[in-house]
């Protein structure tokens, strides 16, 4: 499989998800073909630093199981 490629849309939720200590897993699960290497480039500030993170994440993102 081909590693997917980051897109300017991708990188808010990805960085609010990390920042909500979502696992990396997570987020590429959410983004089929997104390797754990792309997500810590935007973490990073490698691929598309000036972007901020989103405010909330989108309703299909999957969430924790509550406690």
């Amino acid at each position: 499989m081909q590693d997917r490629k980051v897109t300017p849309d991708m990188v808010p939720v990805i960085k609010l998800a990390r920042h909500l200590d979502i696992p990396y897993s997570w987020i590429s699960g959410y983004y089929p073909g997104l390797n754990f290497g792309r997500i810590a480039d935007v973490m990073s500030g490698k691929l598309f630093p000036d972007i901020p993170a989103a405010t909330r994440l989108p309703p299909d993102f999957p969430m924790r199981a509550a406690a």
